[in-house]
Order: C-alpha cells, then sequence, then structure tokens
C-alpha cells in the first residue's frame, strides 16, 4: 500500500513541474520586461523565491515605501523604523543595529544610509530612487530620497508543530507553507504565507496529493511515516507489556488469595483437629470421671454391704451371747471390762482434701490447683485444663508434670518455689518459643531431664542448665538449630528433635558440637535429605526415619566411630547412593535398619561388625554373593520381608559367611519358589520365615543337612500359604527342628 502511494505522489510532483514550468517562463518574461523599464544603471533586484519568505519580504519592502513616502511628508521617521546616524554614501557596506522590538511589535527596523536626493549609491553602485534589493540574505534595502534604509528581517512567531529550515531562507518556515510551489498572492493586505492565521485551520500540503513535492519532502514525508509508525508500534508495544503485567499481576493476586485461603483452610482443618481431639480427651476425661463415679459408687455399696453384714453378723453374737445367758452357763468367760482410758473417744481425722475456689489443700500449707495431687517428691497435674503455669511453693518437690494442659506461657519467676526440681514434663502444652521467659530455666541446679513434646516450639529454649541430661522436644516447629543452641550443655545424654521442620539446610554444622557426651540422637520425621553433618563423635545411637534421604557419603560417619545403632527406614537410598567407605570401617557399627526405601540389592560393603540387619519392604531382587563373607563374627539377625526375590535372587554364595552366626532370618512375602541355598548350613539358626512364598517343593535336605549329626537348632519353622503338599515331604526333610508343633506348615495355596 505505501509503494501505491509513493508511486502516486510521485506522478502528480511530475506533473505539476511540468505545469509549473510553464509558468515561471512567463513570469521571467514579465520580469525582463520590468529590468528594461528600470533602465540602465540599476542593479537587477533579488528574484523572489517560490518560498513564502521572500515574498513576505517583498510585502514589507512596500509597506516601508509607503511609510517612508508619509514620513517625507510629515519630516519623521516612519513607524517602525530607525535613523541611523549619516554615513558615507560610499560606504563599503552598511552597519546594521539590533532593529527595535517589542512584545507585540512584528515589523522590522531600517538601518539608513544618506545619499544624493532622488538616487543613492551603495558599494559604488548608484540606484535609483525607489529601488529595493537584498545585499545578503534575511536583509532588504531600499533607496528612498537618496538615502539607503536597510531592513534586518525578523522571524514571526510560528503555529505549526514541524519547523523546517529552508535552503536559501534566513527563517524557518512551517512544512506546509515550505511545500507549497505556487506563489501567494501579496497585494493589498493578504496574509503573508508564515503568518498565522487563527481561522484557517493547520493544513499540511505535503498530505495533499494535488501539490508537487520534491525528492525531500517526499524523504521527509516518508521518515515521518516510519517515525510515526515506529512510535506507535512503541505504544503498541508498552501496551501489551502493560497488558502482560497487569495480567501477570492479576495472576499473581489470584495465587496469593489462593494460597492465603490454602493456608485458611489449613489452619481451620488444623484448628478443627485440635477442637475435636480437645472434645474427645475431653469426652475420655468425662467417661474416665463417670468411670470412677461408679467404681466409687460401687465400692461404696460393696462398704454398705459389708458393714451390714458385720452388724448382722454382730447382732447374732450378741444373741448367741444372751442364750448363753438364759443358759445360765456360769463358765462363761466375758471380755475384761474397759477401763477409763478406753471409754475416751478416739480422735478426729483431720481432713485430708479441702476445696476452696478451685485449690485443693492436700497437706497443711500446700496448696494445688483442681485436678493436681502429690505424692511424697512428686506434683502431677496432667489433664487439669491448666491455661497457666501454677504457682507452687514446695522447695523439697522433685518431680513436676503438666501434661495434656493447656499452658501458653511461663512467667519470669516461675521456680522459684520449686528450685530443686530434677524432672519437668510441659509435653501436650501450647507453649511457645515468645511464651517463655529468657533464663526461665537456668536457676534450676538440678534440674536432668525437660520433656517439651507437642507443643508450638520454633526454636530451642535458651539458657537450659548445665545439669540437664534429657532433652526432648518431639512434634514442634522447630526451623532451625543455631550454633549456640546447645551451648554449655556438656552433660546432655539424650536429644530428641523428631516432628519438626529441619534439614540440613537450617541446622548448622556446628550446632551439635557442644555435646561432647551425647549418646542417644533421634530426627525423625523431618526433612532432611542428606545425614545431618557436625554429628558428635560420643554418639552412640541415631535415628534418621521418615525423612527424605537420599544419599550417604564417605564422610558423614567419619567422626561417629563409636556408633552402634544407625536407623535410616523410610528414606529414599538406593545401594549405589551408599557409599564404599561409608561405614564399612566401623567397628562398633551392629544394627542398621534400611528397611522401606528403595533398594533393589542388598547393599554391599557393610559394617564388619554387623550383626542386626533390617532390609523389609524394599523392592531387593537379589542377594549377591559374598555379600556376608566379610563379616566378623558374622550376621546374626537378618530380615529380608516383604521384597521381591524369587527362584534367581539368591545364589549359592549369598549366604557365605553367616554359617556359624545366623540365628534369625526371616524370607516371608517373597517370590520365592524354592528354599535359596545354604539355609541347611546355618548351624545356630534357631528362627527361620519362609511363609507367603511361592514354594511347591523342596528337596530333603533343603532345611536340615541329614548328614550332620549336630543337636536340632531350629526352634520355629513357618511354611503356610505357599503350594506345598504336606503329604509329599519326606519325613526327614524336618529332622533339625525340636519339634513337629514348632513349624506351621497350614494353610497351604492350591492353585
Amino acid at each position: 500500500m505505501e509503494r501505491w502511494v509513493l508511486f502516486s505522489l510521485s506522478l502528480l510532483v511530475y506533473l505539476y513541474l511540468e505545469v509549473a514550468g510553464a509558468g515561471a517562463q512567463d513570469q521571467r518574461g514579465l520580469a525582463g520586461q520590468g529590468r528594461r523599464r528600470r533602465g540602465p544603471g540599476v542593479p537587477e533586484l533579488n528574484q523572489p523565491q517560490r518560498g513564502g519568505l521572500e515574498w513576505g519580504k517583498r510585502r514589507k519592502a512596500g509597506g516601508l515605501r509607503k511609510g517612508r513616502a508619509r514620513g517625507n511628508q510629515q519630516s519623521q521617521p516612519p513607524l517602525g523604523l530607525t535613523r541611523l546616524e549619516s554615513l558615507p554614501a560610499n560606504a563599503g557596506a552598511s552597519i546594521f543595529i539590533e532593529s527595535y522590538k517589542s512584545v507585540d511589535e512584528r515589523q522590522s527596523n531600517y538601518n539608513v544610509i544618506p545619499g544624493k536626493q532622488g538616487q543613492c549609491v551603495y558599494q559604488g553602485i548608484t540606484m535609483f530612487e525607489q529601488a529595493v534589493w537584498s545585499p545578503k540574505p534575511c536583509v532588504t534595502c531600499l533607496c528612498s530620497g537618496g538615502e539607503v534604509l536597510c531592513d534586518e528581517v525578523t522571524c514571526p512567531p510560528l503555529r505549526c508543530h514541524f519547523p523546517y529550515p529552508t535552503t536559501g531562507e534566513c527563517c524557518p518556515v512551517c512544512m506546509d507553507t515550505a511545500s507549497r510551489g505556487d506563489v501567494p498572492d501579496f497585494s493589498g493586505d493578504s496574509p503573508v504565507a508564515n503568518d498565522p492565521d487563527p481561522v484557517t485551520p493547520d493544513l499540511d500540503p505535503i498530505l495533499d496529493p494535488v501539490v508537487p513535492h520534491t525528492q525531500a519532502e517526499i524523504e521527509l514525508l516518508l521518515n515521518r511515516e516510519e517515525e510515526e509508525e515506529k512510535e506507535r508500534r512503541q505504544k503498541e508495544r508498552q501496551r501489551r507489556q502493560e497488558e502482560r503485567r497487569q495480567k501477570e499481576e492479576r495472576r499473581r493476586e489470584k495465587e496469593r488469595r489462593r494460597m492465603e485461603k490454602e493456608e485458611r483452610r489449613q489452619e481451620d482443618a488444623r484448628r478443627l483437629k485440635e477442637e475435636e481431639a480437645m472434645k474427645e480427651k475431653e469426652r475420655k476425661l468425662e467417661e474416665e470421671r463417670r468411670r470412677h463415679e461408679e467404681e466409687l459408687k460401687e465400692k461404696l455399696r460393696e462398704l454398705a454391704e459389708l458393714e451390714e453384714e458385720e452388724e448382722e453378723e454382730k447382732e447374732e453374737e450378741e444373741e448367741e451371747e444372751m442364750e448363753w445367758l438364759l443358759r445360765g452357763d456360769v463358765f462363761q468367760m466375758f471380755p475384761d471390762e474397759p477401763t477409763g482410758e478406753d471409754l475416751l473417744p478416739p480422735p478426729l481425722a483431720e481432713p485430708t482434701d479441702r476445696e476452696e475456689e478451685g485449690v485443693v489443700v492436700c497437706r497443711p500449707g500446700i496448696a494445688l490447683p483442681l485436678g493436681c495431687d502429690i505424692s511424697d517428691v512428686t506434683v502431677t497435674c496432667e489433664n487439669a485444663k491448666l491455661t497457666n503455669f501454677p504457682p507452687l511453693n514446695i522447695p523439697e518437690l522433685k518431680s513436676l508434670s503438666l501434661e495434656g494442659n493447656s499452658i501458653t506461657t511461663i512467667p519470669v519467676g516461675a521456680f522459684n518455689g520449686i528450685p530443686n526440681l530434677e524432672s519437668i514434663n510441659l509435653g501436650k502444652n501450647k507453649l511457645t518459643t515468645a511464651g517463655i521467659a529468657p533464663h526461665t530455666f537456668n536457676g534450676l541446679k538440678f534440674l536432668s531431664r525437660l520433656y517439651l513434646d507437642n507443643n508450638l516450639l520454633e526454636t530451642v529454649p535458651m539458657d537450659l542448665p548445665s545439669t540437664l541430661q534429657e532433652l526432648k522436644i518431639n512434634e514442634n516447629h522447630l526451623k532451625g538449630i543455631e550454633e549456640n543452641s546447645f551451648q554449655g550443655l556438656s552433660n546432655l545424654l539424650t536429644l530428641e528433635l523428631e516432628g519438626n521442620v529441619l534439614s540440613e539446610g537450617n541446622v548448622d554444622p556446628l550446632a551439635f558440637s557442644p555435646l561432647s557426651q551425647l549418646s542417644y540422637l533421634r530426627l525423625g520425621r523431618n526433612h532432611f535429605r542428606i545425614v545431618p553433618q557436625g554429628l558428635p563423635p560420643s554418639l552412640l545411637e541415631v535415628y534418621l526415619e521418615n525423612n527424605l534421604i537420599e544419599e550417604i557419603s564417605d564422610s558423614v560417619f567419619n567422626q561417629t566411630t563409636n556408633l552402634n545403632v544407625v536407623s535410616l527406614r523410610h528414606n529414599r537410598l538406593d545401594e549405589s547412593r551408599i557409599a564404599p567407605l561409608a561405614w564399612i570401617n566401623h567397628k562398633n557399627l551392629e544394627s542398621i535398619d534400611l528397611s522401606y526405601n528403595r533398594l533393589y540389592l542388598v547393599p554391599s560393603y557393610l559394617p564388619r561388625a554387623l550383626v542386626h540387619l533390617v532390609l523389609v519392604g524394599n523392592q531387593i531382587e537379589r542377594i549377591p554373593g559374598f555379600v556376608f563373607a566379610h563379616m566378623e563374627p558374622g550376621i546374626e539377625y537378618l530380615y529380608l520381608s516383604y521384597n521381591k526375590l524369587d527362584g534367581e535372587g539368591v545364589e549359592p554364595q549369598s549366604f557365605l559367611g553367616t554359617y556359624t552366626s545366623m540365628t534369625e532370618l526371616c524370607l516371608d512375602h517373597n517370590q520365592l519358589i524354592t528354599v535359596p541355598p545354604g539355609i541347611n548350613q546355618m548351624s545356630t539358626l534357631h528362627f527361620l520365615r519362609l511363609n507367603d512364598n511361592k514354594i511347591r517343593t523342596f528337596a530333603e535336605d533343603a532345611i536340615c543337612d541329614p548328614q550332620k549329626d549336630e543337636d536340632v537348632n531350629i526352634v520355629t519353622l513357618r511354611l503356610e500359604n505357599n503350594y506345598i503338599d504336606p503329604r509329599k515331604v519326606s519325613l526327614t526333610a524336618f529332622s533339625c527342628v525340636r519339634s513337629y508343633s514348632s513349624i506351621v506348615l497350614k494353610p497351604q495355596w492350591t492353585k
């Protein structure tokens, strides 16, 4: 489309130039006649340009001539002119002074050069009266009364948006004026091309197909169109970007609202669950109370019955005594008469329990809240519906249990009256990190056990006493462990942090460094992907079940050479992600639990001292040969239940190294079709499970070796839920079993 427009414009320009050329020839003929009428010696005036500016000069010159004539009549300089000092007529150049201008004045000043009456001499050239010429651009001179009047053009204000400097012109012109090729008529008071016309609307002749255009105008038009197109595209891109941004903001706002709604839903569900749990707990408490009341009523009824029976027996005895008296038996012996002291009534027993505004007085001088009980040096307030920490003043108290209440805060000085506590149980409350006052536990110099399970703590309480030996913060909201979280707890032996939000990203590697005597650590039900770093060297047992652990590196257990038990149940381990040197050289590691992971093979490079190995609930298909051969003295307990072992999954050398050590072997719930080889060589085997497989028949020596004369050793043998026909089993197949009652053969599958 743009090409057709350009072609049309070019054609119109060509046609217009042809017509304008003919008109220009006619004008040049008229101009020649004008020069001939001027006569010799008069210089040729500058011919006007096609633009409106030169015609404006001529118009101003004509106006000046009229003003000059009036000035001669009135002997005053014309309006808008400033007469300069007299200069020699033969001066080489006129001296121009800045034109006189005011805010509303648009006419120009003339510089006056004196000359002879009736003619002027300018730069050696004689000018006739009323002659007009331009010695240089933007300057117009007039010979009037022997004086040379020069006008320096003052550019008028423009109202157009695109002023355009024209070649040979001193003032910029509007695009519509610069592009016109016609010559305006300045006769009379017709408006100048550059003069603003408030009535006539601004028209752009460049866009008019009738007006001819030069190549520069066409290029300018194309540039303007390109700029407009670029500006339009830029605005369109900005609009689209703004729409995308607004759309993204709306999407984010929608997602945020959805997340808030989901959080509110989860919070409502959690609150509802807690309320249901509280209601269930209250219901159980109510049932327990009713049961106690019923038991108490039953006991009272039994006591009443006993009292009635005693009364009846007493009455019967009295009747018998009366009978003896009536018979006159003088030999009947009566009890001695009571003395004076015996006649005194027994002292009244002081009440043991008394309720006063929810406070029960259990001992003289000791007041406990309702629902609490004291026994020796132990106070128990479990499930007593307490919402605040009870004020106690029992200096000899050693143990305090507040489990199962709704306590939210522990104020300052809560333990001032019970400074000798050794054990505190605050489990199943609503304690928060901010609710525990600073240095609350620091004054308990004998505290050794602190239980904070099932609360709302987000960090480990600070300033715990150095005497602490056991700390439990299971089922809380712990979000991290800092380097100084366990500062000063060098005597801590047991630490349990299960059921929190801990991971390798928020547990500082130096967090366990102060625990120089820690031997028992539980970190189950968290979000660890690797075994935590920096475990203390003193550690004996570590439990990491129900995490997301995928890898065991070579160095993770390097410092814990005293490890005895490692539990990694319910993680994401497979045999290829267990490093060969992870634990093979641990001389004390005897028990490993890798149940419910992603193992396909029994892992190689197990610890040499391993005794107890649990691999239940994996996808193990094969027991590689010699996998237990390096162990000393040998594995004793091997649990491979609920895997995928089949007829080819067990090799002849799979159990090599266990023949003199194996005590319990569980291969139930697999896909075995025969009894695995090597079992008949296990001389110390006591417990064997092969139930829930696909075993149909087995050789006579599959379980017991008849050539060995050793004592029977198998105590329990389970073979039910297979495809075995008991009638086809040899009588000597179970010669190593202590009694036939220890063999479970039924039921069996028939297909």
